[in-house]
């Protein structure tokens, strides 16, 4: 608990220089490219694309989920999965891959996976502005006052990433082949999270069992989440108040679990680099 607190005055004493790094790590990663910030719009739509041709006509024939467009649904449940895996990936190998920052900088370690988190962030934000105007043009998506859910969701995306992100890249840089690992759970994960098939409709003939693995993934609760605050469906207090328990509490046993990691071993870190 004590690592816990220690983490987030850390958090909190550098928000400023947080910022900063995030903003700079955004603006490199773009630097070497002609249309620049344009990509991070760009390649979500590609994908997005991609999906709703295989997945979307040729695999269900264009039909609709729960009365909702299947193009309109998926981009509901993907635009927040385009922060989510990236931020996990770069999250993970934050620490290991910034040896020169690490040696050259006198700030908290537990800084580095936050700002990087965070220039994941803010495209990400753009981009889901972009989906809520164009939705704005549809019967399903129209503005509505479960739109005021989206910070909520955000932050929830946030939490759970930072939190999973102080564990792998603690784990990472000690031993390499853990970022490994998260690549292929990643992968997996992308398939067992509800955004390209709705596996609680009735229609899916899922066994039980496998229904209460997927809504036991978390990302299945930030995913349907933005769903439901993009096409007005309910509450994250109203009737999912048990499973909002059950997101926070399992955000708050990683959190505690990689601060401890975090705070134990990075005294050590320059010695695995």
């Amino acid at each position: 608990m004590i690592s816990a607190f220690k983490v987030l005055k850390e958090q909190l004493n550098s928000f400023y220089l947080m910022m900063r790094l995030s903003m700079y790590e955004l603006k490199i990663k773009n630097n070497n490219n002609y249309l620049g910030m344009l990509w991070e719009i760009l390649n979500p739509a590609i994908q997005i694309s991609v999906y709703w041709i295989v997945f979307g006509m040729g695999m269900r024939s264009n039909k609709g989920v729960d009365g909702v467009p299947f193009l309109q649904w998926l981009v509901a449940g993907i635009v927040i999965w385009f922060f989510i895996s990236p931020a996990i990936l770069q999250g993970s190998k934050s620490i290991y891959t910034r040896i020169k920052i690490i040696s050259k900088m006198n700030f908290p370690l537990s800084v580095i996976p936050s700002y990087v988190i965070f220039s994941i962030l803010y495209p990400n934000a753009i981009l889901l502005a972009i989906i809520a105007v164009i939705f704005q043009f549809t019967e399903k998506g129209k503005i509505s006052i479960y739109y005021l859910q989206l910070p909520y969701y955000m932050l929830a995306a946030v939490a759970l990433v930072f939190s999973l992100s102080l564990i792998t890249s603690t784990l990472s840089t000690i031993v390499r082949d853990v970022q490994m690992f998260v690549q292929s759970i990643m992968r997996m994960l992308f398939y067992v999270t509800p955004i390209l098939w709705d596996p609680f409709s009735d229609t899916a003939k899922l066994p039980h069992f496998l229904k209460l693995i997927v809504q036991a993934n978390p990302f299945t609760y930030i995913v349907e989440g933005f769903r439901d605050s993009l096409l007005s469906r309910e509450w994250f207090f109203g009737d999912k108040i048990e499973y909002t328990l059950y997101f926070w509490g399992l955000v708050l046993v990683l959190f505690l679990i990689g601060s401890t990691l975090h705070v134990k071993l990075r005294n050590r870190f320059v010695d695995y680099l």
